[in-house]
């Protein structure tokens, strides 16, 4: 993606935001299942006692009679079904520390594997072809630092701290809450793609902004800035 000069003051010399991505990586969440199965060694039982018998099963003998083998099998049950996954997508970020709310557009790879950043200056959007926000697995969501002629919706993305909370809302009226557990400054020539769009045991989610020095004679900023969040609630 290309760029012009950039604009006046010296936070504005940031241009468009170039995100580098190597390749989107898919997490396949498989569905876990538990059989429980009641087996037998073929061992011949003993027969319960006379006095057991002529008492009606109490005592020690009780225990290996059929009526309390039933009893423990009966308490082996198939697992309940999963709950069934949502179809819900995001639709809108806010983030309360540094003044964003934002709509979210969909994103896609480029034909260089590249991903394609917003269309609007002022507007975040998710990588729809990645995890969707509180799914396993790291969800991604990027946006400009700015634009020729002023900031854009993540220009102050370099402010987060830890424990700063990114609100993430969702097409079937609910909202997902991540927590910042860091920030890194990355070139983009030593971009972390796998720390970014590998797998991941939890829901997560990056914020990806341009950082660094505004190159001219590319039109690009040289290094990206992420933000690492962990789901904390929704």
């Amino acid at each position: 993606m290309t760029g012009g000069p950039a604009g006046p003051g010296a936070r504005l010399r940031r241009r468009w935001v170039v995100i580098a991505a190597g390749a989107a990586v898919l997490v396949a969440g498989g569905a876990v299942s538990a059989v429980a199965v009641a087996a037998s060694d073929g061992a011949a039982r003993p027969a319960p006692s006379s006095s057991a018998s002529a008492s009606g099963g109490s005592g020690a003998g009780a225990d290996s009679g059929s009526a309390a083998d039933d009893r423990d099998i009966a308490g082996f049950q198939d697992p309940a079904a999963p709950a069934p996954a949502s179809n819900a997508t995001p639709t809108r970020v806010t983030i309360p520390a540094i003044g964003v709310s934002s709509s979210l557009e969909d994103l896609h790879r480029g034909a260089a594997g590249e991903l394609d950043p917003p269309k609007g200056w002022d507007n975040a959007g998710w990588f729809s072809d990645g995890i969707v926000p509180g799914q396993v697995g790291p969800a991604v969501i990027a946006g400009h630092v700015d634009s020729p002629t002023a900031a854009a919706v993540f220009f102050r993305l370099d402010e987060l701290v830890p424990g700063d909370e990114i609100h993430v809302a969702m097409s079937d009226g609910t909202t997902r809450t991540f927590t910042v557990d860091r920030s890194e400054r990355a070139a983009k020539a030593a971009f972390p793609t796998s720390d970014v769009y590998g797998t991941a045991p939890t829901p997560q989610l990056r914020l990806i902004t341009c950082d660094g020095t505004f190159d001219t004679a590319t039109g690009h900023y040289t290094d990206n800035l992420i933000v690492f969040a962990d789901l904390s609630s929704e």
